[in-house]
């Protein structure tokens, strides 16, 4: 069977192991491919794994002789899904591969924002510390996470697990999810209080995004949101770009009323040079890398080995059309 990955460089950039899925068939590995490149390199192909590639009802009706596409991530957005049901093609994907990283990098991100490690251990190479008269020198507030409100938009695998460690830092968890009657009675929802979203964003003295992109949740932390907001609040976004209007965030960290915005996504990446936040201040932003820890891509390389050794077996699994 002709198996083909079409951009495997994000996933296994040479320290990972290729053999696995190599087992399974005749194997082509691209880095990387291009919308031009995209059809003469699946053309033979009767597996496609992709991660950003686009795969829409266009290219799949010029690949005929396609019969699975696994999705190298959680989300499918890339793939047609409706147009590859039509056409009895399986797309699969990776659930919750990444929760433990991307819980990690937003407690990465607010404990640069609140304990400022970054600025002062550069400052200290700097040799500021050397030419300092005090034994300790603070050039910037200094914020303890205890008794703050955490926001957590969106109660998924990777909002639970956020709400887990906020609980050890002794913060206040404030949920709002579409669905919070699935989790009132679990062990996830103990000292949540289950909130609408200007509550939420009012009261929150930290925002961490981790609801899905929707049409309803394009751009929903607007000029309107934000403007609820305690004065000098955190923002943080892991989860997709779009979750923000870009212009409306830059502008109220330029006016001050964040005090800080932390971020590992953008709307287009990678971001266009005029990118309202690049040239925001109070902000830190990451190239997408939360995902991207080694053991959280050998768990995604290796449920993606798992899901097409169980489409060639007949069996399916994680299977999302």
């Amino acid at each position: 069977m002709k198996i083909v990955v079409l951009d495997g460089h994000t996933l296994n950039p040479g320290d990972l192991d290729w053999a696995p899925l190599t087992s399974l068939g005749e194997l082509t590995i691209y880095p990387r491919t291009t919308p031009q490149e995209l059809l003469p390199r699946a053309a033979d192909a009767e597996i496609l794994l992709t991660n950003k590639v686009v795969l829409g009802a266009k290219e799949l009706a010029h690949l005929p002789k396609l019969r699975y596409i696994s999705v190298l991530a959680t989300g499918t957005n890339v793939v047609d899904l409706a147009a590859a049901r039509a056409r009895n093609i399986p797309v699969s994907n990776v659930p919750a591969y990444s929760t433990a990283s991307v819980a990690q990098m937003v407690f990465a991100l607010l404990l640069e924002m609140t304990q400022q490690v970054g600025h002062h251990a550069a400052r200290v190479t700097e040799g500021a510390w050397c030419r300092s008269t005090d034994f300790s020198f603070c050039e910037r507030p200094l914020v303890e996470l205890e008794g703050m409100t955490l926001g957590i938009v969106g109660f998924g695998a990777i909002g639970r697990r956020v709400a887990q460690i906020a609980r050890a830092f002794g913060m206040k968890l404030l949920v709002q999810t579409a669905h919070p009657e699935k989790y009132r009675s679990t062990p996830d929802a103990a000292n949540v209080e289950f909130v609408d979203l200007d509550t939420l964003f009012a009261r929150s003295d930290v925002v961490s995004l981790h609801c899905p992109l929707t049409e309803t949740t394009q751009n929903i932390v607007d000029c309107q949101l934000l403007a609820t907001m305690k004065r000098r609040a955190f923002l943080i976004n892991t989860g997709r770009g779009p979750l923000l209007d870009e212009m409306a965030v830059a502008t109220a960290l330029k006016d001050g009323i964040l005090a800080g915005v932390g971020v590992d996504v953008l709307s287009c990446e990678p971001p266009k040079s005029d990118n309202p936040l690049l040239a925001a201040p109070n902000i830190f932003i990451t190239p997408h890398i939360a995902w991207a820890t080694r053991a959280a891509r050998e768990r995604l390389l290796a449920v993606s080995v798992a899901n097409v050794a169980r489409f060639i077996n007949g069996t399916l699994q994680n299977v999302v059309n």
